[in-house]
């Protein structure tokens, strides 16, 4: 399971605390066993705050590095003592399972997400179009359709899942009917800033002609999301709530353009456009991205998608009282009849009648979530 926001924000204090209050922080980092090569990719300071929001930005851009860094926290006297001990094990727990996951599984297939503790549900065709997305250099904006409902935004939920193990990291700007470019831009530069400069995003409004403004704008996120150590993917949410006459729209296809030049240069390193809730009927992206689309269509998931999830968890990680061979084949069997049924009984009608559409599959995903802790509760 990913570590939150919040929780890098531990680490990032225990890093600045325990690690780096030192004076020689390259040295100090030697003798903890980090590599000489990524050592000296760091601009370290005598501050000890912005070494430790250095090395964690720099950790992050990989889920090998994430396990060295919170491994080396574990080991060190002074946090052994405090009872924040127990969270850092945790964390180290929970990032070694990561990364035997990454190692050993078909992580497109993942069902349950979050140490096990997340639903998702169906989205099989998401699930490889995302794998020839990523595979695929060429193709670097991904735009998902569906009706209100049907798991759209939940889309980023498993960009989170695939980014830990496929080497990026998703950002997410979740758009409204009051939204504009200037705000758009505010929010991604806090993603794409550098971390040891504050940061000072092109103002979209401040020239007097709106278009080439926003241009600069959208040249001004690509080029520093391009610039990052790591690779990011910007997401925009909820599409479908914006205004016609916003200026988003432009700026969606300014970013897109952005992209498509500095990918032109830098290859993967340039950040990957996931527009959510982005109908085909709706602004047009430029012509000349054409070739570098991805369509995905998400859909209300039915009894069958939840019968075929349920097999699926329950196969990964059967309880030992459930016997071994054609018995607890059958126990699953029941098991799943009875978690299909529960669900479906939970979630009442609200995703077959259109009254209750827009809640329907967070409702679904939650009766889901409940049905696998008692699973595992067994």
């Amino acid at each position: 399971m990913p570590l939150t926001e919040t929780e890098w924000d531990l680490v990032t204090t225990w890093a600045r605390n325990y690690l780096l209050d030192t004076t020689d922080p390259h040295t100090q980092l030697a003798q903890y066993g980090f590599p000489p090569e990524f050592i000296g990719e760091l601009r370290l300071t005598q501050i000890s705050s912005d070494n430790a929001r250095t090395l964690v930005y720099q950790s992050r851009t990989d889920i090998q590095r994430q396990l060295r860094l919170v491994e080396a926290l574990t080991t060190i006297d002074r946090l052994a003592v405090l009872p924040d001990i127990v969270k850092a094990q945790e964390f180290l727990a929970r990032l070694r399972e990561d990364f035997g996951a990454h190692a050993d599984r078909d992580n497109f297939r993942t069902c349950v997400l979050k140490n096990g503790a997340e639903a998702f549900i169906d989205r099989q065709d998401l699930r490889e179009t995302l794998r020839r997305f990523v595979a695929d250099p060429d193709k670097f904006i991904l735009l998902v359709d569906g009706e209100p409902g049907s798991g759209r935004s939940y889309t980023y939920n498993f960009l989170r899942h695939i980014g830990q193990h496929a080497g990026f990291r998703p950002v997410r700007v979740t758009l409204s009917h009051t939204a504009t470019a200037a705000k758009v831009v505010r929010r991604l530069a806090d993603f794409v800033a550098d971390p040891q400069e504050s940061a000072a995003p092109l103002n979209p409004t401040e020239l007097n002609d709106a278009l080439p403004s926003i241009d600069e704008a959208a040249h001004w996120v690509a080029g520093r999301a391009t610039a990052v150590e790591e690779r990011l993917w910007l997401v925009l949410d909820e599409c479908d709530k914006l205004d016609p006459s916003s200026d988003v729209w432009d700026f969606i296809g300014q970013l897109g353009m952005a992209i498509y030049e500095h990918a032109a240069v830098r290859g993967d390193q340039a950040p990957r456009l996931v527009l959510l809730g982005y109908g085909r009927s709706m602004r047009q992206l430029p012509y000349d991205l054409r070739g570098n689309l991805a369509w995905d269509t998400a859909r209300i998931a039915e009894p069958d998608d939840l019968r075929t999830f349920f097999d699926q968890a329950f196969h990964e990680s059967p309880p030992e009282m459930l016997g071994t061979g054609q018995l607890r084949e059958s126990a699953i069997a029941t098991l799943v009849d009875a978690a299909v049924q529960e669900v479906v009984r939970a979630t009442g009608a609200d995703g077959t009648d259109g009254t209750d559409r827009e809640g329907y599959m967070r409702k679904l995903c939650t009766a889901a979530e409940g049905a696998i802790r008692v699973y595992q509760s067994l």
